[in-house]
């Protein structure tokens, strides 16, 4: 067996990919899949500011397409919204601050369907997290989880859309998150008393380091399967991709 580490990559069937948004953009990612499984369920990642060098390779979004695949059945679809740039390519457009970024929501969504990939849930990180909360209720999404979110761009109305609209919603906060900590967290998520609001102890806004990586990558696989939670921290050496 051999420990995961922070630049591991396990074996998955990867796949660049393109979509449109209906105000005609084409926007890039990539799809990753277990090999040799159906996937349980499905990671739509929303990545954090562009303006501040958010992206479809953010780390923890980059480690869960690497990981979770293999160790969770997942499908993993990242992109950049638009007008934002990866070694993978940029998509079209321009940054709008969250707004028209509800086109790209809905391409994301609908491009996981049309696929037919199963059991769809948002994963947005900072950012991300305001283009889950201000567009999820518009899609056939099964629920969100949300890392750090600052609540900059979340109206109260936006938020309050998810009470009683029967999707799950788990946030985790950092202890000591620059934006939103747990205290402040719990107050302005109480418009969502079925919210799951989950405390990182001496978490961090961008989860620097393996410990705290592995413990949201945990926490993303206790909501969407499970069964596989939590991770192994060792895997076969024949699970791993050459160079990783």
């Amino acid at each position: 067996m051999t420990p995961i580490r922070s630049g591991t990559v396990l074996a998955a069937r990867r796949e660049d990919v393109e979509f449109d948004t209906v105000d005609g953009l084409t926007l890039v990612g990539e799809l990753a899949l277990p090999v040799d499984v159906a996937p349980v369920a499905t990671l739509i990642c929303l990545h954090p500011l562009p303006t501040h060098g958010g992206f479809m390779d953010s780390h923890v979004l980059r480690k869960a397409a690497a990981r979770l695949p293999a160790l969770a059945d997942l499908a993993v679809l990242r992109f950049n919204t638009r007008g934002t740039s990866s070694p993978r390519g940029t998509s079209e457009g321009e940054y709008d601050g969250g707004t028209a970024e509800r086109f790209d929501v809905a391409a994301a969504v609908s491009f996981a369907r049309g696929r037919g990939l199963p059991v769809p849930w948002l994963l947005g990180w900072s950012f991300g997290t305001e283009l889950a909360l201000k567009h999820g209720p518009d899609e056939q999404v099964e629920g969100a989880v949300l890392l750090s979110p600052p609540l900059h761009r979340t109206s109260r109305d936006e938020l309050a859309r998810w009470h009683g609209s029967g999707r799950p919603l788990v946030v985790l906060v950092p202890e000591l998150d620059d934006y939103l900590r747990p205290d402040a967290a719990r107050e302005a998520f109480s418009i969502v008393p079925e919210a799951t609001l989950i405390a990182v102890e001496g978490g961090k806004h961008l989860w620097v380091g393996e410990p705290q990586v592995r413990r949201v990558l945990d926490e993303v696989v206790a909501a969407v399967n499970p069964s596989r939670s939590p991770l192994p921290v060792e895997v076969p050496e024949e699970l791993l991709v050459a160079g990783s």
